[in-house]
Formats: C-alpha cells, sequence, structure tokens
C-alpha cells in the first residue's frame, strides 16, 4: 500500500530541497472543499491550493468543460492556429476587467509570466524602463517577478544579481506603523533621489497583498498612486493573481477602490486548477508590442481556456462574489470572538476583504508584537487536526484562510472549530 511516508522518502529523493511542501501528506482525491490522502485520511482544505481553487477542487461544470475540450483538441500553439476557446476567454476577461475604455488580454500560463509580460507591455508602452513595487509585495519567483517582490527570504537570498531599475516603496500598514502618507512620502523621496517620474514605466501593486501578509492596499493609497500615474505618463499595474475571481468579494479586488489600472496580471483562481493566466489591459497600451513580441508555446492551453470560462459561469451562476463577502463576513465575526478569549492564543490585526482573510499570532493579548514561532505551531496544530493552513507575512506572524467559495456552511463551521482547536494554549 502507498503511504505517505514512502512518498515522502521518495519525494526527498527524487525532488530538490528548493520546493517546499507545507504538509507531509500525499492528495489522493478531492472534491469542492475536502481532500482525502493516500491514506484515507480526510482534510478541509482552507488552502485552496493557494488561492486557485475558487470553486472547489473538481467543480463539475469545469471538470466537464476540460473534458469535452480533451476529446476535441488538446494543444495546437495559438500561435501556429488559433482556437476559439482563447478568443472567448479574452472577450469575457476585456468585458468583466474594471479597465478604462476598450480593453486587450492576452494568455500565459503562470502567474509570474502574465507579471514578467505585463512589465514588458509597460515598457514597450511608455518607452520608459524603470518599475516601481512595494514591501511585502509578492509577485513570482522568475528573475523580474523575483525583483519585483518585496522579500529577500526566500524569494531572493542568493539568486542575484537581479534585474535592474526596480525600485520599492514600504506598503501601508497600519498596525506596523507605516501609514499611506508615508508611502507617498517615500515616492516623492524616490522620484528626487534615485529614479525621475518621466523614467517609470510602471507601478505594480497587489489590491491585497498575499505572501505579504493579506495586508489590504487603502483606497487613498490607489487614489493617489493613479493620479501620480496620471500626472506622469506612468502605467498602473493591479496584480490581481491572488485577489482575482471574486475572493476579495469583486470580480477583482481594486474594485473595492474604485480605482481603474492600465494593466491588470491574472492567474491562480482563472481556471479552476489549470494552468492558466493573463493581462488584461489598455487596448492602446496592449497593442504598443509588435507581432511576435509576446506568446509561448503553452501560452492560453485550450483546455485551460475552456475551463476558464466554465469557472466564470459558476462565478456568475453561484453568485460567488456576493457569497465571498457572506462567508468572510462569518469568518472575520468568528475570528474576532476567538481573539476575545484567554484560554486562546492570542491573536489580532484581524484583516479581510471578503474571503481573504488573515491574522497575526501575537506575543500577548493586546500587543502589537507578532509571535511567528507561534503562528508555526498554530499551523502545524491545524495540519494535525485534518486542517489545511497556510501562513503568510513579512516574519511568518499570519495564519491565512482561503477556503473555496463553494464550501458548504457545515465544512466552513467544522473548519472554524478545528481552527479553535489549534488555537487552543498548549498544556
Amino acid at each position: 500500500m502507498t503511504s505517505n511516508a514512502n512518498l515522502l522518502q521518495r519525494r526527498l529523493a527524487a525532488i530538490p530541497h528548493g520546493v517546499r511542501t507545507a504538509m507531509p501528506v500525499f492528495t489522493a482525491r478531492a472534491l469542492n472543499a475536502e481532500m482525502w490522502d493516500v491514506e484515507g485520511r480526510r482534510y478541509i482544505d482552507f488552502g485552496a491550493g493557494i488561492a486557485v481553487l475558487n470553486v472547489g477542487h473538481c467543480h463539475p461544470r469545469v471538470v466537464a468543460a476540460a473534458r469535452a475540450q480533451l476529446e476535441q483538441y488538446t494543444h495546437t500553439g495559438f500561435q501556429v492556429t488559433a482556437y476559439e476557446p482563447y478568443i472567448a476567454l479574452a472577450e469575457r476577461l476585456n468585458a468583466l476587467a474594471p479597465i478604462d475604455g476598450p480593453a486587450k488580454s492576452i494568455l500565459f500560463s503562470t502567474g509570474a509570466e502574465a507579471v514578467e509580460n505585463a512589465v514588458k507591455i509597460a515598457r514597450k508602452a511608455t518607452g520608459r524602463s524603470a518599475v516601481i513595487a512595494f514591501s511585502g509585495g509578492f509577485h513570482g519567483r522568475t528573475f523580474m517577478a523575483m525583483a519585483l517582490t518585496g522579500k529577500t527570504a526566500p524569494y531572493k537570498r542568493g539568486f542575484g544579481p537581479l534585474p535592474g531599475e526596480v525600485y520599492h516603496l514600504p506598503f501601508p500598514v497600519e498596525h506596523m506603523g507605516i501609514s499611506v502618507q508615508h508611502s507617498l512620502d517615500a515616492l516623492q523621496m524616490l522620484f528626487k533621489a534615485d529614479v525621475a517620474a518621466d523614467e517609470v514605466a510602471a507601478i505594480i501593486l497587489e489590491p491585497v497583498q498575499g505572501e505579504g501578509g493579506f495586508n489590504v492596499a487603502p483606497p487613498a493609497l490607489l487614489q493617489a498612486l493613479r493620479e501620480v500615474c496620471d500626472r506622469h505618463g506612468i502605467l498602473l499595474i493591479a496584480d490581481e493573481i491572488q485577489t482575482g475571481f471574486a475572493r476579495t468579494g469583486r470580480m477583482f479586488g481594486i474594485e473595492h477602490s474604485g480605482v481603474k489600472p492600465d494593466l491588470i496580471t491574472v492567474a491562480k483562481s482563472l481556471a479552476g486548477g489549470f494552468p492558466l493566466s493573463g493581462v488584461i489591459g489598455r487596448a492602446a497600451v496592449m497593442d504598443a508590442v509588435e507581432p511576435g513580441g509576446l506568446g509561448g508555446t503553452y501560452a492560453g492551453s485550450p483546455v485551460a481556456c475552456a475551463a476558464a470560462l466554465a469557472v466564470l459561469d459558476v462565478i456568475e451562476d453561484e453568485g460567488l462574489i456576493e457569497r465571498a463577502g457572506r462567508l468572510g463576513a462569518v469568518v472575520v465575526a468568528k475570528l474576532h470572538a476567538l481573539a476575545a478569549r484567554a484560554d486562546l492564543r492570542p491573536i489580532g490585526h484581524i484583516r479581510a476583504a471578503g474571503s481573504m482573510i488573515a491574522f497575526d499570532l501575537l506575543v500577548a493579548r493586546d500587543a502589537d508584537k507578532v509571535d511567528p514561532a507561534a503562528a508555526s505551531d498554530v499551523l502545524q496544530r491545524g495540519h494535525a487536526l485534518g486542517l489545511i493552513l497556510l501562513g503568510c507575512g513579512a516574519y511568518g506572524e499570519a495564519v491565512r484562510l482561503l477556503f473555496p467559495l463553494t464550501i458548504t456552511d457545515a465544512v466552513l463551521d467544522e473548519g472554524l472549530g478545528l481552527l479553535e482547536q489549534a488555537l487552543a494554549i498548549p498544556a
């Protein structure tokens, strides 16, 4: 019989240490918000494949769409002979995206690939080369995406030299003492000291930081950045790879601010588990690149495109945008109740945008100082109890909750009960 222990030994022998796995268990099957390992143990999934499964594991409509496409053709290379699913998906994304004026979309395979190409498009469209990002941001592990990422370990350390002309600003986080004004003052100082505004192609940020700790970008920041970009001819890129497709209670996270970016990067939950990403942007900007300047062998896989069209149907037909808001309110209320209990580890800094939720482990109740070791322990205890949890934050101090938006009320309640047990103060 195949066991977790046996597979773990095979994994260690065959796969390099650089690929980290949060839990030493191996999936046999999964459905909606539940997963079973190869030994038959059941888990409740509050990780959703790192925000990939907003419509849950193996949604029947997504599986059916992919299966139907598999029976027609699996690959032609869009740059060789094109196909309708790519065009149909681009049309849907163009209509949904909060872009000012006509939009166009191009598809790729991974989030990092989308970010790399968004930078290429911005540089070509503006004729400039500098790019500004934020501390704590995560944009991928390829070289330009890695340079944009605002965290050294484990993402950047030892991989240099990194691409030049990338600059970072502090991201506003209230409990860390960083305000919107601090960020905007740093931007003005950057223009004075390091790079002129008219040399900047783009500013990129996540509407809610992912790996950085689920810190929500204040609307005032996004509105100020939009004004700065308009004044200086800079393009604003919204990295919606983790925030997109109903997760935050909007189709795209930036919609909470009313700000319309010039380019949007998407991936993760776009195709319900199939590798697919894209860049959506203002048509005039997207058309700046000459034919052949963009693309990729597997970019816009027809199977993934078919799955993505089904995902968009599910989001609409099952009301997942509204459901993300309702579920998020339930979970946040539960977390505040847990934070008030003296028999549980102290937690705080509860933050959420829809069902993109995180909290920090604290050294003491009502303190601001965080406790990364306690967060690690809570994650491990949750895993042992059968709850898939993920951490995040600058120091690994946060626990993030990313349950599928299709989770049943009963399974959500069961998962929250396991989280409560994981937060119990050790005897």
